[in-house]
C-alpha cells in the first residue's frame, strides 16, 4: 500500500529549492525519441520509461522520500557522536524527513497548476502563470505597489546575462517565485525570481539548419505550464514537456513534415489537459494548421486545418469542404501550402468553452497567383473558434477576405466584458495587421464594430451590415500600389495590454507603406520565400549608395508608436512615439501604468489614462521582449527580456532608428522600487572593415547587388545594413572575407545558424555576391576614416535633410492617395 504525501514531479535528487542552481546540459535530449535530427521525422511522443527522475506527476511516499534523502542523511548523522542513544539518532532522522518533505511540497505547489488554477488565474496576483497572465489574455496585472507617484523610482534589482545575440520575444511565466521563459533558438530556462540566480537551462538540441526557414529570426515567444511541467514548441517543429523543478525533458513530439519549412516560434497554451500549439512558415509555403496534444503524454488529440488541401484528396473536416468552395483551384495552391499558419494569438472562454486562434497569411502572399479568379480563400486572416476537446470549428470571422498583402489575423486576441450601448457584452478584441481595429461577440463571431487605427489605404470602411471591408483599386496585377499598412502591419505580434480601469487597449503601433508589386517571373523554390511579389525590400541597394543616407531615409519612412486606443467609442485616446516602429509588447497594471520597451533601448512606463511617460530607463538595446509583473515575499516587480532581433531586426535595420553602439549581450532584467544594480558600460571597440582589393567590374558588382538582395537581405538586410547582433558584412574582417566560400557554401558557422547554401546558390554566384560586398566593404572603410572631416559633417546633416524631405514626401504620398480614393 502506497501513502501518498503530495504530488511532485519527481527526480533522482532532492528536489530544487528556488535558490538551487541546475544548469542542463547542451545534450539534454538524450533518452528522448526525438533526440536528434537524424531520427525526428519517424518521432513519436514517448515518456521516459517511469522512474523517479522522469515520471510526471508520480506520488511521493514516505519510503521514497526516505530513499532520496538517504545519502544527504548518511551525511548529517556523521556528525553525530556514535555514543548517542539509537532513539537519539531516530528522532534527528524523523525531524530531517520531515524537514525535506516540507520543503518539497512547498516547491511542487509552485508547479501544481491546474485547470482550476488556471482559470482563476486572475485572483493569483502574485504570479504569472498564462502567456497573457489569464485565459483572456488581457495582460493586465491589478499588483499596485508601483503605480504612477512612485514609478519614477524604479531602478534595476538584478539582471541574468544569457550570453545571447539574437531576438528574445518572450513572455516570461511567473510561479510562486519562479521565472520561466524561452531565448533565442527556443532554449528554456527557469530563474529564481527574487535573486535572479538560474536554476536551469535546457537548450532543447535544437536542429539548427531550420533556422533557414525562419523569416523572422529563431526568436520563441514563450511557454505553458501545466502539472509539474512547461512546454516548449521548438524551431525545429517539435512541441517539448520539461520537467519545471529540473528541466528535464519529460516527453518530447514533432508536430511537423519536416520536409516542409515548417518553424515554431509561438507559445503554446494549455486548456483542459491538452497542451495546444500553432506552426509558421507561410513566407516559404507550408500549410497551417493547429494541433492539441495530451499534457501527460504527448499523445496527437486532435489538429485542425485552416485551409483546404488537395482536392483531390479526402477534406478532414467537413467545414474545408465549404472552404474550398472559395479558392480557385487552377492557381494549385495545395503544391505550395496554401499557407494559414496559426503562427501566435490563442485565447480561451471556459464558460463559453470556446478556443480562438488567429490565422495567417496566403502562400504565396500573391492572391493572383495563389487563387487566380479570386475568392475570399478561407481561412486565411480569420479568427476561428473551436472546441477545445475535439477540434469541432464552431465560427469563424474573416478581417481581410481573399488577403493578398500578408494582412494577418495572427495578432494578439484579447477577450472582455465591456458595455456597449448600455448592454455588457462578452467580446473578442483584435489589431490585426491591416489597420482595422475588431470588437466581435465571442460567442458567435458577429462583428459588433470596425475602425482604421492607423492609416489604411487598402480598404475605405468596413461594413458593419456584412461584416466585410469595403476596398478601394488596390490589385497590384499589372501596376504596382504604394499602399498602407506594408507587411509590417499596422500591429504586429507584439501583444496589447487591457486596462479595466481606463476601459482602453494600449496598441504597440506603427505606420509603413510598401509598394506591392506582381512578380511577373515567380518560380516557387521550396528553399527560400514565395511570395510572390517584388516586395520593397528586394529593391536593390547599388554599393556606391552610402549607408547612413539609406538609414535616415528608411527610418523617415517608419513610424512607431504606443497606442491607446478606446474599443467602445473606436477612436485613439493618444498616442506616444517610440522613435523606432519596432517594439515590445504592452503591460497593463495597477490603476494607472502601462510599460513598454522601444526599439531604441528603452523601457518606459506611462500614465494610462493621459499617455504622459512616466519613466525612462536605458537597457542598453532595443526591447521587443513584453513585460511582465508579480511579486515575492510581498514586494512588485517588473521584468521584461531584452535583446533586438525579430522581422525588423534582420530585414529592416535600415529603418529601425536603433542606437549607434548598443550592447549586444541578451538579458532579461528586472526592477523594483528603489532597485539599485547597475548595467555594465558597452563596451564595444570600433572596429574597421578590412576589405580585399577590388578586381570585380562595375557590371560584376551590379550582379552581385541584385544576387545578394534576392538571396541574403532576408536577413542581413538592404544594402548589408544590419544590427551588431548580426553579422554586419559590410564590416568583415580579413579572416571572413578568407573564410566566404566556406562559410556561404560550406556552412562553415552552421552552429551559429548560417547554413551552407551549396547546391542553391553556384560557386559563381557566390563570388558575385562577395564581389559586392567587398564594394561595401571599401565605401565603409573611406567613412570610417573619414569620421570628423567638414566633409563627413557636411553628408551628415545632408543626409538628415534628406530624411526629412522623405518623411514628408511620404506624408505627401498618403494625402494624394487618400484624395485618389
Amino acid at each position: 500500500m502506497r501513502q501518498t504525501v503530495c504530488r511532485l514531479p519527481v527526480t533522482e535528487k532532492p528536489p530544487l529549492s528556488p535558490t538551487t542552481t541546475l544548469t542542463k546540459a547542451a545534450n539534454s535530449t538524450a533518452g528522448s525519441s526525438c533526440g536528434s535530427s537524424s531520427d525526428r521525422r519517424e518521432c513519436q511522443p514517448r515518456s521516459r520509461r517511469l522512474s523517479a527522475r522522469t515520471a510526471p506527476g508520480f506520488a511521493f511516499t514516505f519510503k521514497q522520500i526516505e530513499r532520496h534523502t538517504r545519502f544527504m542523511h548518511t551525511l548529517s548523522m556523521s556528525t553525530l557522536r556514535t555514543t548517542r542513544s539509537r532513539a537519539r539518532r531516530r528522532f534527528t532522522r524523523a525531524a530531517f524527513l520531515v524537514s525535506v518533505l516540507a520543503v518539497t511540497c512547498a516547491h511542487a505547489a509552485g508547479t501544481a497548476v491546474d485547470a482550476e488554477r488556471l482559470a482563476a488565474a486572475d485572483a493569483e496576483t502574485a504570479n504569472w502563470i498564462q502567456h497573457g497572465r489569464t485565459q483572456s489574455e488581457q495582460r493586465y496585472s491589478p499588483l499596485d505597489q508601483i503605480h504612477a507617484g512612485n514609478v519614477d523610482q524604479l531602478g534595476l534589482a538584478w539582471s541574468l546575462d544569457l550570453g545571447t545575440q539574437r531576438g528574445l520575444e518572450g513572455t516570461p511565466l511567473v510561479v510562486d517565485g519562479v521565472l520561466y521563459f524561452t531565448g533565442e533558438w527556443s532554449a528554456a530556462y527557469a530563474v529564481d525570481a527574487r535573486s535572479g540566480k538560474l536554476l536551469w537551462k535546457n537548450d532543447l538540441n535544437v536542429d539548427r539548419d531550420r533556422g533557414r526557414f525562419a523569416c523572422c529570426d529563431v526568436v520563441n515567444r514563450g511557454m505553458a505550464m501545466w502539472n509539474g511541467k512547461v512546454y516548449v514548441g521548438t524551431i525545429d517543429g517539435r512541441l517539448v514537456a520539461l520537467d519545471a523543478a529540473t528541466g528535464d525533458i519529460v516527453w518530447d513530439t514533432l508536430t511537423v513534415d519536416l520536409e516542409r519549412p515548417y518553424t515554431i516560434t509561438g507559445a503554446p497554451r494549455v486548456v483542459k489537459g491538452k497542451v495546444l500549439i500553432g506552426n509558421g512558415g507561410g513566407e516559404y509555403g507550408v500549410r497551417g494548421y493547429v494541433s492539441a496534444y495530451d499534457a501527460e503524454t504527448g499523445a496527437l488529440a486532435w489538429r485542425f486545418y485552416t485551409v483546404p488541401g488537395d482536392p483531390s484528396k479526402p477534406y478532414e473536416h467537413p467545414i474545408l469542404e465549404k472552404a474550398a468552395a472559395t479558392w480557385d483551384t487552377s492557381g494549385k495552391y495545395w503544391e505550395i501550402g496554401g499557407g494559414g499558419t496559426v503562427w501566435d494569438s490563442m485565447a480561451y472562454d471556459p464558460e463559453l468553452d470556446l478556443l480562438y486562434i488567429g490565422v495567417g497569411n496566403g502562400s504565396p502572399w500573391n492572391r493572383h497567383i495563389r487563387s487566380p479568379s479570386g475568392g475570399d480563400n478561407l481561412f486565411l486572416s480569420s479568427i476561428i473558434a473551436l472546441r477545445p476537446e475535439t477540434g469541432d470549428y464552431v465560427w469563424h470571422y474573416q478581417t481581410t477576405p481573399g488577403d493578398g498583402w500578408d494582412y494577418t489575423a495572427t495578432q494578439h486576441l484579447i477577450l472582455a466584458d465591456v458595455e456597449i450601448r448600455g448592454e455588457t457584452r462578452k467580446v473578442i478584441m483584435q489589431a490585426p495587421k491591416n489597420g482595422f481595429f475588431y470588437v466581435l461577440d465571442r460567442s458567435d463571431g458577429r462583428l459588433l464594430s470596425a475602425e482604421n487605427y492607423v492609416h489604411v489605404s487598402w480598404a475605405e470602411r468596413v461594413d458593419l451590415k456584412t461584416g466585410r471591408p469595403v476596398e478601394t483599386d488596390n490589385s497590384y496585377k499589372d501596376r504596382g500600389v504604394y499602399q498602407f499598412p506594408s507587411p509590417m502591419g499596422g500591429h504586429n505580434w507584439q501583444p496589447m495590454c487591457f486596462h479595466p480601469g481606463t476601459g482602453y487597449v494600449y496598441i504597440p503601433a506603427r505606420e509603413l507603406a510598401m509598394m506591392y508589386r506582381q512578380d511577373k517571373s515567380f518560380v516557387y523554390n521550396p528553399n527560400f520565400w514565395n511570395v510572390g511579389m517584388e516586395v520593397m525590400k528586394d529593391v536593390t541597394v547599388p554599393a556606391w549608395m552610402p549607408s547612413d543616407l539609406v538609414r535616415k531615409v528608411g527610418a523617415a519612412s517608419a513610424q512607431g508608436f504606443l497606442l491607446a486606443w478606446d474599443p467602445v467609442g473606436q477612436r485613439e485616446v493618444w498616442r506616444h512615439h517610440s522613435e523606432s516602429p519596432w517594439n515590445s509588447g504592452a503591460l497593463c497594471s495597477g490603476k494607472d501604468l502601462v510599460f513598454e520597451g522601444t526599439g531604441r533601448g528603452y523601457l518606459d512606463a506611462y500614465d494610462a489614462t493621459t499617455g504622459t511617460r512616466l519613466w525612462h530607463y536605458d537597457v542598453q538595446q532595443g526591447v521587443i521582449g513584453s513585460p511582465v509583473t508579480y511579486t515575492v515575499d510581498g514586494e512588485q516587480y517588473v521584468s521584461v527580456l531584452v535583446g533586438w532581433g525579430g522581422a525588423f531586426g534582420l530585414s529592416f535595420g535600415f529603418a529601425s532608428n536603433t542606437r549607434e553602439n548598443p550592447s549586444t549581450e541578451g538579458r532579461l532584467m528586472t526592477f523594483k522600487l528603489g532597485g539599485s544594480a547597475q548595467l555594465p558600460p558597452v563596451e564595444r571597440p570600433r572596429r574597421l572593415p578590412e576589405p580585399p582589393p577590388q578586381t570585380a567590374s562595375k557590371e560584376e558588382i551590379a550582379q552581385g547587388a541584385k544576387l545578394y538582395h534576392h538571396y541574403c537581405v532576408y536577413c542581413h538586410g538592404p544594402g548589408g545594413i544590419s544590427h551588431p547582433n548580426l553579422a554586419d558584412l559590410r564590416y568583415m574582417d580579413a579572416q571572413t572575407h578568407r573564410m566566404f566560400d566556406g562559410i556561404v557554401l560550406g556552412g562553415a558557422q552552421r552552429d551559429r545558424g548560417m547554413i551552407g547554401f551549396a547546391g542553391m546558390i553556384t560557386p559563381e554566384e557566390s563570388g558575385l555576391i562577395h564581389d559586392y560586398l567587398i564594394e561595401l566593404g571599401h565605401n565603409t572603410l573611406k567613412n570610417e576614416q573619414a569620421q570628423g572631416s567638414l566633409w563627413s559633417r557636411f553628408k551628415s546633416w545632408a543626409y538628415t535633410v534628406a530624411g526629412r524631405i522623405a518623411d514628408w514626401g511620404v506624408g505627401l504620398l498618403r494625402w494624394l492617395r487618400d484624395a485618389a480614393d
